[in-house]
C-alpha cells in the first residue's frame, strides 16, 4: 500500500488556543487532580481550580515584567511541575515557549535563544543561570532571566499583584489556532539545530486525536501518567498537553536514577517512555533473577510470556497448557514485574526508536502492553501509533486520525495533516525543502501494510552502500544489538567497505554485574576488558541476534568494543540521545580502520 489515512476524531477549534484547556478543566472538573507535585518527598494533588490560579499568577508576573504577545520565552529546566506551570503561563500571555535542554552547552544556548530572539528566559538551577550569563552579551534581545530554584514563581507572583484577572483573560485569548505555541529546536545530528514552529493547532490535532483514539488510557479521575521524559523534547510536551486535554493526573520526575521508587510511589496507570527504559526494566529483572539463582525460572517465564502474547494473535488463542503455565508464572514472576512498573498500569506508549518484537511480546505477555508509535519534532510527536484494541507487533501503528501517511517511490515516509509544524524559524530554504510540495518529507524509509500499519526500515541519509553495492539500513541491526543488556550504543559502519562492521560501547552498570558473575576484577573498565574473550563472546551473542534480522550481506562481520562511552558532552549524541554519526566516524576513524585491517 502506498497511502493510508484515518478520519479525524477531534475537531480543532479555529479561534482557540491551548490555554482554553486549563480554563475548561477549572470549570468542568474544578476538584479533579490534574497534577500531582512532589513536596517534601510526598506527592500532593493539585486540582484543576488551583492549577489555573497558579498559572494566572505566573502569567501576571510575566505581563508586569514586560513580556509581550508573540515574544519568545526560553525555558531551560529538568522535567518538573514548574515546567508545565510556566509553559501554560507563557501561553496565557500570548507568548511562545522556546524549550532548551538542561544539558545544553553555552554555544547551544546562545544559538537557540539568539536564533529565536528570546526576550526572556526561565532557568532552573545555578548551573543553568551561569550558562545563560556566560552568553548574555551575545543576546541583545534578552531582557529578563528568572531562576526556578531561586524563587522565580514567588518573584513573578509579587511582580504581578497589580495585574487583574481580566488582563490575563484578555491576553489568554489573543493567540489563535494557527499562531505559534512553541519553537522546538531539532536535535541537530548534522549542522545547526533548526527551530520547528509548532502551532496551537498542531497540539490540538495531535493530542485531541491521540486522546480520543486511546480514550480507555485517558479516563478522567481514574488514570494517571508519570512524566520522566525531557519536556524540552516534543514527546514530553505531548504527554503534558494530552494529560491536560483528557484531563488525567500528571506527575513529573526530574531524575530517572530513582525511577523505580517513583513509579512505586506514584503508581501511574500509563507510562510513556523510550525503548531503553523498557529494555532496562527487562534486563534489570533478568540480572536480579540470575544473581538470586533464579535465572532459569525467569527465562522460562519470559519464553512463556512471549509465546502467550504471540498466541493472542491466533484465531484459537493460547492453548490450555499455555494458559496454565502463564497463570503459574504470573504469580511467580509477572506480578512482581508489574509491581516494579507501579502495579496499576496496563499500558505504555513507546517512541523514539524501535522497541523490537521480542520485547513487545514479552511485556504484553506479562500483562503490560507497550504500544509502539513513531513521530518527529516536525509532526508534533506521534504521527503513527498502535491503537490499544488493534495492536500489530513490529509496526509503529496506523496514522494519527485526521492525517495521511504516504510512501514515496524511493520508500521515504511522507506526511500530511493539521498536526505538522508550520515552518522552520528563520529558515525559509529548509522549510521549502521539507514542505514545498505540500507533504512533509521525513527522511525516514518505511512500508505500509494492507491495514495501513507503518514499519520504519531506516533513514535515507544513513543508508550505507558497501563496496559490493549492497544498500544497508543500519537502524534495524543497531536496535537489535542495542537491546542486549551489556550494550549501551552501537553504530554500524561499512560505507564503501567490503563488509559491514560495528562500533559498540558498553553499559557500565551491567558490565559491573557481568564482571561479578564471571570472576572479573571489580575495577574492570571497558578499556581493560575490550579484548577479553569472555566479554567478546557475550557481545557476539548480541551481534548474532542483530544479524538474525537481516540478510547475510547486511550482517555485521566484525565489531570493535570502544574503551569509552558516546556522550552528549563529547559531541557524540544530541540532547535527545541520537547518534551524530559523522562525529563518531571522524573521532573513531582509527577504530573503523582496525575493523578492516588484514
Amino acid at each position: 500500500m502506498r497511502e493510508f489515512s484515518l478520519p479525524a476524531l477531534y475537531e480543532v477549534p479555529t479561534d482557540g488556543n491551548l490555554t482554553d484547556i486549563v480554563r475548561r478543566n477549572a470549570t468542568q472538573h474544578p476538584d479533579v487532580a490534574v497534577i500531582a507535585r512532589k513536596v517534601g518527598g510526598v506527592w500532593q494533588d493539585v486540582t484543576a481550580r488551583d492549577f489555573l490560579a497558579q498559572v494566572r499568577s505566573a502569567a501576571k508576573g510575566l505581563i508586569a515584567s514586560g513580556v509581550q504577545p508573540g515574544d519568545r520565552v526560553g525555558l531551560m529546566s529538568r522535567t518538573r511541575y514548574e515546567w508545565t506551570l510556566l509553559d501554560f503561563a507563557i501561553w496565557s500571555v500570548g507568548a511562545v515557549t522556546v524549550p532548551v535542554y538542561e544539558t545544553s552547552s553555552a554555544e547551544q544556548v546562545q544559538w537557540i535563544l539568539g536564533d529565536s530572539g528570546a526576550t526572556a528566559c526561565i532557568v532552573e538551577l545555578d548551573s543553568h543561570a551561569a550558562v545563560v550569563a556566560s552568553v548574555r552579551e551575545a543576546l541583545p534581545a534578552l531582557k529578563n532571566v528568572w531562576q526556578i530554584e531561586a524563587g522565580a514563581l514567588e518573584e513573578l507572583d509579587r511582580a504581578g499583584r497589580d495585574i487583574s484577572d481580566a488582563t490575563v483573560e484578555e491576553r489568554s485569548s489573543l493567540a489563535k489556532a494557527d499562531d505559534p505555541a512553541t519553537i522546538v529546536y531539532t536535535s541537530g545530528t548534522t549542522g545547526r539545530p533548526k527551530g520547528c514552529v509548532l502551532t496551537h493547532r498542531s497540539f490540538f490535532a495531535e493530542c485531541g486525536n491521540l486522546v480520543e483514539r486511546l480514550r480507555p488510557l485517558f479516563r478522567t479521575g481514574e488514570c494517571s501518567v508519570l512524566l520522566f521524559l525531557p519536556l524540552a523534547h516534543v514527546f514530553g510536551r505531548l504527554v503534558e498537553v494530552a494529560s491536560m486535554m483528557a484531563p488525567i493526573k500528571l506527575g513529573h520526575v526530574p531524575d530517572i536514577k530513582n525511577l523505580t521508587d517513583e513509579l512505586a510511589a506514584f503508581r501511574p496507570t500509563l507510562i510513556l517512555g523510550v525503548p531503553r527504559v523498557f529494555e532496562k526494566v527487562y534486563n534489570s529483572a533478568r540480572a536480579k533473577a540470575q544473581a538470586d539463582g533464579k535465572g532459569r525460572i525467569f527465562d522460562r517465564a519470559a519464553d512463556t510470556a512471549i509465546a502467550y502474547s504471540k498466541a493472542l494473535e491466533a484465531p484459537e488463542g493460547p492453548s490450555f497448557g499455555l494458559r496454565l503455565k502463564h497463570k503459574v508464572f504470573d504469580k511467580l514472576v509477572y506480578s512482581k514485574l508489574r509491581a516494579v512498573l507501579g502495579g496499576r498500569g496496563e499500558y505504555a506508549i513507546s517512541g523514539g526508536a524501535p522497541l523490537g518484537e521480542r520485547l513487545g511480546h514479552f511485556f504484553r505477555g506479562i500483562g503490560f502492553t507497550v504500544l509502539e508509535g513513531y513521530g518527529l519534532t516536525e509532526s508534533c510527536a506521534a504521527t503513527a501509533f498502535n491503537p490499544w484494541d488493534r495492536q500489530k507487533m513490529g509496526t509503529v501503528g496506523q496514522p494519527l486520525p485526521g492525517s495521511v501517511i504516504r510512501i514515496a517511490d524511493d520508500g521515504e515516509v511522507l506526511l500530511h495533516g493539521e498536526h505538522l509544524f508550520k515552518e522552520y524559524w528563520n529558515n525559509p530554504a529548509a522549510t521549502q525543502e521539507a514542505l514545498g510540495d505540500g507533504w512533509f518529507h521525513t527522511g525516514d524509509l518505511g512500508t505500509l501494510d494492507e491495514d495501513g500499519y507503518l514499519r520504519i526500515t531506516g533513514r535515507k541519509k544513513e543508508i550505507i552502500v558497501t563496496a559490493g553495492g549492497k544498500n544497508v539500513a543500519p537502524a534495524v541491526i543497531e536496535d537489535r544489538i542495542r537491546a542486549h543488556a551489556l550494550v549501551s550504543e552501537c553504530m554500524v559502519v561499512g560505507d564503501g567497505r567490503p563488509f559491514v562492521g560495528a562500533l559498540i560501547t558498553l553499559d557500565e552498570e551491567f558490565l559491573r554485574r557481568w564482571c561479578a558473575e564471571h570472576g572479573k576484577p571489580a575495577d574492570s573498565t571497558p578499556a581493560s576488558l575490550r579484548e577479553d574473550p569472555d566479554l567478546l563472546a557475550a557481545i557476539q551473542t548480541a551481534v548474532d541476534d542483530g544479524n538474525a534480522a537481516v540478510s547475510k550481506a547486511e550482517s555485521v562481520r566484525k565489531f570493535r568494543i570502544l574503551p569509552f562511552q558516546f556522550t552528549e558532552e563529547a559531541g557524540h549524541l544530541t540532547p535527545s540521545m541520537k547518534l551524530k554519526r559523522n562525529v563518531v566516524a571522524k573521532e573513531c576513524a582509527d577504530e573503523i580502520e582496525a575493523l578492516y585491517a588484514k
